[in-house]
């Protein structure tokens, strides 16, 4: 499989070399970072490449590098079941860069483009419906970026009194107690089987 791979790669790199920024295969894996400019000109060539022959997508995703100068990866991956190989695409994305959609060439990339914009807040520049996917339409922030909050920003209830769902700020009640660690069972007011051996010990 791997020989096939690194054939593979190198026959994509030749046809794509202007798209192409870096390729790997990794334990039967074949990596192709590709620049963000170039993703629809690059995922239509996987398509109807007769040595490719991508026609399925699988996911699309990202991950968040705070630390990086272009800090997200947009993460794509594809099969091949004509070839029975699959292919994984990296775009390395700034803060605020919008990155072209592919939904013209994989109508099934809609949704996954749609959950990385709700998610991770990246845009995706030709895509027909835009909008949040997993979260409310009056949230805040985006839940998967590093520097989110684990509380979030607001707090959801249902009011009985006004018969409707309000947002309000998280505030935090219980402030964090110091445990002593001795019992899994600390601040029980009853004593478990087994929680004497601990005093005898």
């Amino acid at each position: 499989m791997t020989d096939s791979l690194i054939e593979l790669s190198q026959s994509i790199t030749i046809a794509q070399e202007e798209a192409v920024i870096d390729v790997s295969v990794l334990r039967d894996e074949l990596t192709v970072t590709v620049s963000p400019s170039a993703i629809g000109e690059f995922v239509t060539f996987l398509k109807n490449d007769a040595n490719c022959q991508f026609t399925t997508l699988i996911d699309i995703t990202a991950v968040d590098f705070p630390e990086r100068e272009r800090r997200f990866e947009v993460v794509y991956h594809f099969l091949s079941m004509t070839q029975n190989q699959r292919i994984r695409l990296k775009l390395p994305v700034r803060e605020g860069e919008i990155v072209p959609s592919i939904s013209e060439v994989h109508p099934s990339a809609n949704w996954f483009e749609r959950e990385v914009f709700d998610m991770y807040g990246i845009m995706f520049s030709g895509h027909p419906d835009l909008r949040r996917l997993l979260t409310d339409y009056g949230f805040r922030g985006h839940p998967l970026r590093k520097d989110f909050p684990t509380t979030g920003y607001v707090e959801v209830r249902y009011d009985e009194a006004e018969k409707r769902v309000i947002y309000e700020p998280v505030e935090l009640v219980q402030e964090y107690r110091q445990f002593d660690f001795m019992s899994p069972w600390e601040g029980a007011e009853y004593i478990l089987p087994g929680d004497e051996q601990a005093a005898k010990g």
